[in-house]
Formats: structure tokens, sequence, C-alpha cells
């Protein structure tokens, strides 16, 4: 009697746990390691990431961060370009986006990568505090978004680097706002070098589609 009660104790204990690991937020269940992308706007660098990066007309994202829950909130852990890279509430990042109408879509990794969250998260946390890297060039002093998640999972391969275009494929040519960006920068576009864009990462195989929610003016 008295080992069938502390089985049941430990049952209980699990399913209280399970459900502290999940929660609603705007009607989505949320995990820890759910990746979140933020829709592209038409104009200016939101734009310009879009047109040369888009997939395909069903995916449209300029920004991407991993979902981490505490203490009964959804946190990001992302490299944006107002704080670099940080940890914060969702919350904070839904509320800096309030006065334009902005779509947001949750991904989860596949279950033969779940094993890779903890360490993931773990590796994101080694990585706060880092200023934006505006010249979207590799390096270990800065990051951009999805270079950011990318790093964070690559010691389990969940992403993998691919060269960049800065070329608006509608014409082949270099799209005229990196023309401009670079030379403010005074810096070669980076054409054919490493690295990752939201585009691409919601297209991996090793992540699949949960759903999406939007704000609006």
């Amino acid at each position: 009697m008295k080992k069938t009660i502390i089985i049941l104790a430990l049952f209980f204990q699990i399913l209280s746990l399970q459900a502290q690991d999940s929660l609603s937020y705007q009607g989505i269940t949320l995990y820890s390691g759910d990746l979140i992308f933020v829709g592209a706007q038409v104009d200016n660098l939101s734009g310009a990431i879009n047109r040369v990066t888009q997939r395909s007309s069903a995916i449209s994202f300029d920004h991407i961060g991993l979902i981490e829950l505490a203490d009964g909130k959804p946190c990001i852990l992302h490299a944006s370009t107002a704080k670099g890279s940080a940890r914060e509430p969702l919350d904070s990042l839904i509320q800096r986006n309030k006065d334009k109408k902005q779509a947001y879509a949750i991904y989860r990794v596949n279950t033969d990568f779940q094993y890779a969250i903890p360490k993931a998260l773990a590796q994101a946390k080694t990585m706060l505090g880092k200023p934006y890297n505006w010249s979207y060039i590799l390096n270990d002093s800065s990051y951009y978004c999805s270079d950011y998640v990318q790093r964070a999972f690559q010691s389990a391969q969940l992403f993998n680097l691919e060269p960049m275009t800065f070329k608006n494929p509608e014409t082949n040519s270099f799209d005229e706002f990196w023309i401009s960006f670079y030379a403010k920068l005074q810096l070669d576009i980076p054409e054919g070098q490493p690295g990752c864009n939201p585009n691409g990462m919601a297209a991996n195989p090793n992540i699949h589609y949960i759903g999406s929610f939007s704000t609006s003016n």
C-alpha cells in the first residue's frame, strides 16, 4: 500500500512538472525551446532582409528568437537591433510592436532534436550582452538574430550556415538598400559569405510550424 502511494505521488509530481513546462500564450501552447518568428514589414531593413531571403510567399519573416518559460511567463532570448543579445519578457517584444500590425509565428524543434534544447538555452545565455551585428559578417563579438539562434543550437547542428545573398531575386542585382547600407559601413557587400536568415530557418526540416497570432494598430 505504501509503495502504491509513493508511486502515485511521483506520478502526480511528474504531471505537475510537465504542466509547468508549458503555458498558453495568445492561444498557443508554448514550451521552452520553441522558436518565435516575427513577420517582415515592407519597408526599411525589414523589407530589405525579406526581399533577398524570402523562400516562398507563405514565409515572410525578418526576426527570430528562442523562447524560455520562467516563473509562469514566456521570455525571449534573441539578438535585436534595439538591445543586442538580450533576454526579456516576450510581452516586451510584443509591446514594442504594438503601434503596427505585426504577425508572429511559433515553430517547434522536431522530436529527434528535443534533446538539444537545454544545452541551446544554456548556450544562448552565455551569449547575452553583446551588441547587434550590423555587418552580418560572422564574428564572436556581436550577433544578429538568426546567427544568435543558430549558434545556440550549433552543437546539435540543427541549423546550417549557407552562402548569403544580397541580390533581389527579381532583378538578380544587389538590392538598392544593401548597396547604400554597406556603403555607409564602408564595407564590401558580403555576398556569398556564410550566414543564415529567418526565412531560411523557418524552412528548415528540423522544425515545424505550431501556430501564429498577430497584433494590430
